[in-house]
């Protein structure tokens, strides 16, 4: 309102109505700096803090200089500064030179160097590496999220070939558990979820699951993550539409891929929702997806605004928006069950059809066999009518209830049973009929049970007979405020540095082609953000931190990396062995940094208490879905069937969400039915991601929620935990199962059980004392049970093992890998 403009310092100097803001070095006269101390400036709550007030104060007293000439016209000044572009995440990715270390013994590849140059300065080294029996642990767990079975264990124990470890990195790459693994991760960072979550009513996608089979398939082939990340953005554009049956394996993949862009939560096919503001939020969370694991920067900070840490303009937003309006086009939207592309082949679609032909003819049968029943009731009940009113009785049972005439109800009331003979009734009058006829009903659902399903796919796809929008800046987000139009783009401050530039149609196609050329722009090998994002969370996974802490924020409000020269060399190796993950892999595992120990020492506690320096492995709980997993496995009872469906969940009545299909009856009471048998023992990656109903067991161990994605896992200890542990009815019975394979294993003996769930569950026998507590806990448990039995329970013997079990289940060292 006093016309000052603060955006150059020449503009502080003229001031205002009230005069010059800034009197340069001297502080106490400078209204603008008064006003600041008073509190009075900026308006609001929130004031500046005292650090920057004093940096303020400091400028002023040394003169308030600035760091370079200043433009002769503002409203033409970039909006990002040279201290921006200088930013490290924004330089381009070089090739550092491997640095030469002292312990030169210690290095097995170049990653150990890198790490040894930090250590060494600070007297530091690598732990010592770790025995054989924690490194297949910890190799089993990280790369297929499970246990080694006790039989592998010894074989690799036995094992003193020198490339021992080396081949069991290979053998668990090949491992079809491995793409289960790793592309959960995947699934993450995507925001992977079988529901739309937004409303309450939260929408089930029944068909979304290609997608992570998409993912896991894609993992175990090693597919080039320059052509992964391209399908997942652009796949539809490397596809010649029209989009039906007939397509090869790898363009129905392309099309599959893009399921990455239809992971925002989407509440617009809810009836009650504000559709332009739900419309908007889609593209909003979808932008999130894609900036948070692609570029790692949150763009999303600058849809209403200029971001107020990082050099991305409000118009970089919108730039990056246009890339995706082809296709979310919001004035023109399609609901989510209105994109669905139906795949279905030809032969499929005739045995589909033909099934149904002989389903129809059975219901035909079906009727006739249902009518005749009925007739021969009729018969019987019509002998029961006074014989002068048979023939009026037999004429109205025919009419239509609501057309009959007053007579005619008269006589439906007083003679209900013959009026009211149906498929509904027919058991009270004939039970013999109506137990057939449930048969062969019975045998029509069968029927149309072994139809193959219907290959519907969820995809990202441009029309390609309409113009393409036209996308506009909204005024502070406000889609109903929409000021300059703009051109599809990557951000500014990298876009050149890429070496190409996306234009808004491409000529040679018939969709816009932004998307595609997003994609190739991305994955050219000069982008300086994609590789250095991409390899820091592959290192995060291995390590369980990332070199850069916050893997979907590189930005001034992420952390620095610990190792940046590490970080360049790791994203340039990435891009030129042909941008394998297996190859990355590879390099890791067989370091000398991942093969040490987790012995720590109180000098590098001193120096490095939160290990960033790498000086010891650090513990790593395990996630969610391993606990669960290595649950099953270790009972013996783990599906591995792989793909397909998601395995349902639902509420119980108890409101704890469980492997189950919905089912709530008529009085709004949650009454679950079970899944096909096995179903339930499936891997967790299989089991339905319900945004509004996690499955419990996963819940309390911090299974994340996709609102709308996950950039980094929580790893809580709390009570709930414990709880679960003890008396939950999953961890329970998987522990009656182990216990029961042990009793199947081990025979009869104490001891033999002792060990037999000792290796099981841990990999190892006990010790000496330990086995001797084991067994003097199972006889207490014995006796304890024997005093007061419960109906259904096993054999106290295998109540006391199955106790036992969970004790071993609820241990560090089976939660944790070192």
């Amino acid at each position: 309102k006093g016309n000052l403009d603060v955006r150059l310092k020449r503009l502080l100097d003229k001031g205002g109505d009230g005069g010059p803001a800034v009197v340069a070095g001297k502080p106490d006269e400078s209204p603008l700096l008064e006003r600041i101390v008073a509190g009075e400036m900026p308006p609001g709550n929130k004031p500046v803090p005292a650090g920057e007030v004093e940096l303020l104060r400091k400028w002023i007293e040394q003169g308030a200089v600035t760091a370079r000439a200043e433009p002769d016209d503002p409203s033409k000044m970039s909006e990002i500064a040279e201290e921006d572009r200088a930013y490290w995440f924004f330089q381009p990715v070089k090739r550092p030179d491997v640095p030469v270390v002292q312990a030169k013994d210690l290095v097995a590849n170049e990653i150990d160097a890198f790490l040894l140059a930090r250590l060494e300065p600070q007297g530091l080294s690598f732990a010592p590496e770790a025995d054989k029996r924690t490194l297949i642990r910890r190799a089993y767990f990280d790369l297929v999220g499970l246990p080694p079975a006790p039989e592998r264990v010894d074989a690799f124990l036995a094992d003193s070939s020198p490339d021992a470890f080396a081949k069991l990195v290979e053998e668990l790459l090949a491992s079809p558990h491995y793409g289960e693994r790793w592309g959960r991760h995947w699934l993450d960072v995507a925001g992977y979820a079988d529901s739309e979550g937004y409303t309450i009513e939260d929408h089930v996608r029944p068909d979304i699951y290609r997608y992570r089979d998409y993912v896991i398939r894609a993992f175990n082939a090693d597919k080039p993550f320059d052509r992964f990340v391209t399908e997942q953005l652009a796949g539809d554009e490397l596809v010649p539409p029209p989009y039906w049956a007939g397509l090869s394996d790898e363009q129905k993949d392309s099309l599959v891929a893009t399921g990455f862009l239809r992971m925002a939560p989407d509440g617009t096919a809810a009836g009650d929702v504000d559709q332009k503001v739900a419309r908007n939020d889609v593209i909003a969370e979808t932008i999130k997806i894609v900036s948070t694991s692609l570029l790692g920067l949150t763009v999303g900070c600058a849809q209403c605004h200029t971001h107020r840490y990082d050099p991305i303009p409000q118009t970089d937003y919108y730039r990056m928006r246009a890339l995706f309006e082809p296709a979310y086009n919001w004035k023109e939207w399609k609901n989510p069950g209105e994109r669905k592309l139906w795949m279905t082949p030809a032969d499929v679609v005739e045995k589909i059809k033909a099934i149904e032909a002989q389903a129809v003819a059975k219901e035909a049968e079906v009727k006739l066999f249902l009518d005749t029943a009925c007739d021969k009731v009729r018969e019987k009940e019509l002998e029961k009518i006074p014989e002068e009113k048979r023939e009026a009785a037999k004429v109205a049972v025919k009419v239509e209830e609501a057309k009959r005439t007053d007579e005619q109800k008269a006589l439906a009331k007083d003679y209900f049973n013959y009026f009211n003979v149906n498929g509904g009734t027919l058991e009270l009058f004939d039970s013999a009929a109506f137990s057939e006829l449930r048969k062969r009903q019975d045998e029509v659902v069968a029927l149309r049970a072994t139809k193959p399903p219907e290959h519907v796919y969820v995809a990202l796809t441009e029309p390609t007979d309409k113009p393409l929008p036209e996308t506009f800046v909204f005024h502070r987000g406000d889609p109903d405020s929409p000021r300059q139009p703009v051109l599809p783009g990557d951000l500014s401050i990298v876009e050149d540095l890429a070496g190409s530039k996306i234009e808004p149609k491409n000529p040679s196609l018939p969709t816009s082609g932004r998307r595609l050329a997003f994609a190739k722009h991305l994955t050219s090998g000069q982008h300086p953000l994609l590789g250095r994002v991409l390899v820091n969370r592959f290192w995060m996974h291995h390590f369980g931190k990332g070199i850069v802490a916050t893997p979907g924020d590189f930005g001034r409000l992420g952390s620095l990396p610990t190792h940046p020269e590490l970080l360049d060399w790791l994203a340039n190796e990435f891009v030129s062995t042909g941008w394998s993950l297996k190859a990355f892999h590879r390099k890791v595992l067989l370091s000398r940094a991942w093969r040490q120990s987790s012995v720590r020492t109180p000098k590098a506690e001193e120096i490095d208490p939160d290990n960033k320096l790498l000086s010891h492995m650090s513990l790593k709980r395990l996630e969610a879905e391993a606990i669960r997993d290595a649950m099953l496995d270790v009972a013996g009872k783990l599906n591995r069937t792989p793909f397909g469906p998601a395995v349902p969940v639902a509420e119980n009545d108890d409101g704890e969400v469980i492997i189950a299909v919905e089912n709530i009856d008529g009085n709004g009471i949650h009454a679950p039915k079970p899944v096909p048998a096995g179903d339930e023992l499936r891997r967790s990656v299989y089991i339905q991601v319900r945004r509004s109903k996690l499955l419990s067991v996963l819940d309390t161990f911090d299974l994340p929620s996709m609102e709308p994605n996950c950039e980094l896992r929580t790893s809580s200890t709390v009570t709930p935990q414990s709880l679960m542990l003890m008396n939950g009815d999953v961890v329970r019975t998987i522990a009656r199962q182990t216990a029961e394979r042990a009793v199947a294993e081990a025979g009869a003996e104490p001891v033999a059980r002792v060990d037999r769930v000792w290796r099981l569950a841990l990999g190892r026998l006990p010790s000496e004392t330990e086995r001797a507590k084991a067994l003097g806990f199972l006889t207490e448990q014995a006796a304890a049970l024997a005093v007061s039995p419960v109906e259904g329970a096993p054999p106290v013997d295998v109540g006391a093992l199955t106790t036992l079990v969970q004790v071993l289940f609820g241990s560090n060292e089976f939660l944790y890998v070192e």
